[in-house]
This record gives structure tokens, sequence and C-alpha cells, in this order.
């Protein structure tokens, strides 16, 4: 009689790739050959297939057994699904109100804020357990002109660029036009209870044209793409903006486009088969895609034009995209790169499916300059979303949006008031919910970045975190220090000491806010 275990081993391993927890489970606990082939390949190829891509935990899984990552997947997810999480703040207010962004790489996170850099290093667990590793504040740094310290230059854009895994190199955009190339340095060892210190090396990066700040850069690989206020797109190697560095005849030239309208966002994706670009923008049309030329070139005409379930031929009415992030790995569409969500002025968040096409719209003249001076071409047809979604007691703007969470289904919005957070899941979108920062700031949240088990965001006045996985502790994150004067955060008491009193509320309920 056959039996599974008389089956060759390279026949178990296909049929192991298509069970999910409680199958590989139930046939580890069959017998200790079952036991050692589950443990070898089964929890390694349910990894591959559930993905959870997260900067912030990637030291410690790579020190995790597969199983131990799993079982940490399967609690996170849990956790997602009851809403259960940490609420910590990383720091206390800063002074004034200030507009701060997230970056972040498998070494650390940044928080810029005005002029200041803030650094947060990702550990790993000591004993190799699936609890959420640790998360240590690694200093800060002031990028002001030495020259003129009493000049302002908020940073208004940051992101990391390619150096080969250092995870230290990123462009910062200023608000006085302003673009540096800035390398992160080995902090210096403190005593015990000093404050840590980080060190830093900077080079000038080729301004936008007319001198607009950026409000906007995206990088991948060794490319990044920076969009100014004013609607200049400018896509470019790294190397190819640093202005002492040595010019390189083989480099690709830089492609700059010019969207002639108020911008806030670009998202760069490279993994696509059509490689493309997409920027929000205020107008009439106000999230475009461009697609990329195999020399590195921006579309001058956008591939698609995104708008929402109103748009019509005549009248594309005029609003707002302020955010923009890949769609969830595991959604009703699939995991690919070309489903974008953008986070909009009318407090929507939409999903787009750019393999889609929109036949109900007919293709829209648009005029353009040729060589004549007059001419006309053809716009693509308004592609209208293929899922909407909206906390029904807020409709305040959408400044930003992430996408991971549990399951890799979920949705992260930040909005323009109350330091309100909204979630949903792709798979269940009519069970969202949104909940308040530590602190119960007033502000937008301005920025945001959501990991497998980790949510990351930033109000005007501090950064903060929900974590959803499980084992956190008081050590997990930076003790904050305590201070005079009352800045709204309450820290719960007991054994619930690691985390702080924030509001949470149902979009299907009643809207009334319940403490978490």
């Amino acid at each position: 009689m056959l039996t599974l275990s008389s089956l060759p081993a390279d026949i178990l391993i296909i049929v192991l790739e298509s069970l999910g927890i409680p199958e590989l489970l139930a046939l580890s606990m069959t017998c200790h050959l079952m036991n050692s082939i589950v443990a070898e390949y089964g929890w390694a190829s349910y990894l591959r297939s559930n993905p959870r891509p997260s900067c912030s935990l990637s030291q410690a899984r790579n020190l995790w057994l597969p199983r131990t990552r799993a079982r940490y997947d399967v609690m996170t997810d849990a956790s997602w699904g009851n809403m259960d999480f940490i609420a910590r703040p990383l720091s206390r207010i800063w002074n004034g109100r200030l507009q701060p962004i997230l970056a972040i790489s498998p070494s650390r996170l940044l928080v810029a804020a005005g002029s200041n850099l803030y650094s947060y290093s990702f550990g790993k667990s000591d004993d190799g357990s699936a609890a959420s590793p640790p998360i240590s504040f690694e200093g800060s740094v002031s990028l002001l002109l030495g020259h003129q310290p009493e000049r302002p230059r908020n940073i208004t854009a940051l992101a990391f660029v390619e150096d080969r895994g250092l995870d230290r190199t990123l462009d910062v955009a200023f608000q006085d036009g302003g673009i540096e190339r800035v390398f992160l340095h080995s902090v210096a060892d403190v005593p015990d209870g000093g404050t840590p210190q980080l060190f830093f090396t900077r080079n000038n990066v080729t301004p936008m044209p007319d001198g607009d700040f950026v409000e906007s850069i995206s990088s991948e690989s060794n490319i990044v793409l920076a969009l100014s206020s004013n609607g200049h797109a400018r896509l470019c190697a790294a190397t190819n903006l640093l202005l002492s560095g040595p010019s390189n005849p083989h480099q690709h030239r830089n492609s700059i486009l010019n969207l002639q309208a108020r911008s806030w966002v670009s998202y760069l994706c490279l993994q696509s088969s059509t490689p493309y670009a997409a920027f929000g923008t205020s107008s009439t049309t106000p999230l475009n895609v461009h697609s990329l030329t195999d020399g590195g070139i921006l579309s001058e005409q956008p591939t698609a034009i995104l708008h929402t379930q109103k748009a019509t031929l005549d009248k594309l009415p005029s609003s707002a995209v302020y955010g923009l992030a890949r769609g969830p790995l595991n959604s009703p569409w699939g995991a690919s790169p070309q489903i974008l969500v953008s986070g909009w002025y009318d407090g929507q968040v939409r999903c787009y499916d750019l393999r889609a096409s929109d036949s109900r719209l007919p293709a829209r003249p648009s005029l353009t300059n040729n060589e004549s001076g007059t001419g006309t071409s053809t716009s693509p047809n308004p592609l209208r979303p293929v899922l909407s979604l909206a906390d029904r007691w807020s409709y305040e703007p959408i400044y930003s949006v992430a996408c991971g969470g549990g399951s890799a289904a979920h949705i992260a919005a930040g909005t323009a008031r109350h330091s309100v957070v909204s979630f949903w899941d792709v798979r269940s979108p009519t069970t969202g919910w949104s909940v308040r920062a530590p602190g119960n700031d007033p502000s937008p949240v301005y920025s945001v970045i959501l990991e497998s088990s980790r949510f990351f965001g930033a109000t005007q006045s501090r950064p903060f975190v929900y974590d959803f996985g499980p084992g956190v502790s008081l050590d997990t994150y930076p003790t904050i220090p305590q201070v005079r004067g009352i800045d709204g955060l309450k820290q719960k008491k007991g054994s619930h000491r690691a985390t702080y009193h924030v509001l949470r509320y149902a979009h299907n309920g009643s809207g009334l806010c319940n403490d978490h």
C-alpha cells in the first residue's frame, strides 16, 4: 500500500508547496520523517508563498528559523484581525509645528523634522524567539548650514539611495531649493545613560529647474525620481546628481518632465513589466502615470490618467492627490506592481489596476505643440478605480498612504486632522477602522510606513509606532524621557505599561471612540 512517507522526497516537497499553516503543523506531527521534511522544506516554502516585507524586522528574521518566522507571522496576523496592538510614541514633542517625513531601510528608520534628522536603528531578538525585535534611538543631526546657522532650512523630501547595502546614504531636499546627498557615519560609543551621537558628511546635488523646492523623492535601485512643487519631475541615476562627482559619458542623461501643475507626491516603479512613474498633483487630472523608455526617459504624454468614479469626458473635476504607494501583495488583484494606491483630497483612498482598460469613455483629444506650432494628440482614457475606501465618519483629505500589515493585505492612510490613521483589509474593505496617534495631536499624519507587524507614522509633534507583533515589552522601544508640561501622552499602568492610551473606532460602527 502506497503511503505518503513512501513517496520520493522531491514529490513531497511539491506537495508541501500547496499547504497552509494548519496542514503543515498536522503533517509535522505524524512522524519523525515528516517533521524533518516540514522543518527543512515546508516552512520555507510557506514563507516564499506568503511574503511579509518588513525592513525593521529583516535583521531579526535572518536569524530566525523558518518555523519561527512563520509563527511570528501567524501571531501578527491574528493581532491584526483583533485590532490588537501596542501604541508607542518615539519621542517627546518637538518645538514648533513641523511637517515630518519618514524614510526606512533594513538598518534604520529616519525621521526628518524641521532641519533635523532623527535616526532609530533596528536590532534583533537576543534569544532568537518570535518576539518583536528592539528599536533604539541612534542619534540626531542638524542639517543647518554652518556659515548660516540662523537661516531656516526645513526638510521637504527624504529618501534612501542605493549604496550597496550600507543603508547610510540618502538624498535630502530643503525648502530653500537646496538638495544634498547625506552620508551617515557610525555612532560614537557613549557611556550608559549618555546621549547617542550621529555624524554625517554631505555633498550638494544638482538643483531642480528654476530653483523649485522638491516635494517628493522616490528611489529604486540606482535611479532617483525627484518632483518639485511647481511640477518639474527629474529622473536620473543617483551618481549623475552629485555636483562634485566625475562625469561619466556612458551614464543615462537626465530626464526632465514639466507637469505644469502644483505637485505633491511621486512614486517610482521599476519592477513592472513596463516601468513607470506616477505623480500626484492639484489639477483636473491629479494622478498621471508616465512610462519609462529603455533609455530611462519619462514619456512626454501620460500613459494613464487615473481619476474618480465621477470622471466624465467633457468636465473632469478638479482634485488633488497627496499620497501614493504600491498595492498590498495579498490583494484580490494579485501581487502585481501595477496596482497603485492613492490618497485623495476628498478623503478617499483609491486603488487602480494599471493592467485594466476602461472602454466606457472615448479617447480624449488634447492640444500639443509640434513642429508647426499647433496640433492635437490623443490622451488616454481616464482610468477608474477598482476599489475606493473611506472612513464614513471623517472625510478629511488623505495626506499619506502605505500598504502591508496583517497577511500583507492592509492599506493605511494618514488623514489631515486629529492625528487619525485609517486601516482597511482589502479582502474585507467594509471592516475598516481608525485610530488616533498617542497624545491625540490635532495635526495631520504627514508620513506613514506600513510593514507586516509595525506601522510608523509622524504628526506635527512626534513620530510614533503601532506594533502588532508578539512579545513587545517596555524595552522594545526607546524610553520617553520625563519632562515638565503636558503633551497629551497617557501611559497605561501595571502589566500594560508597554503601551499608551489611544482612541479607536470602527468605520461601520457608531463612530464613537473607544480607549485602546
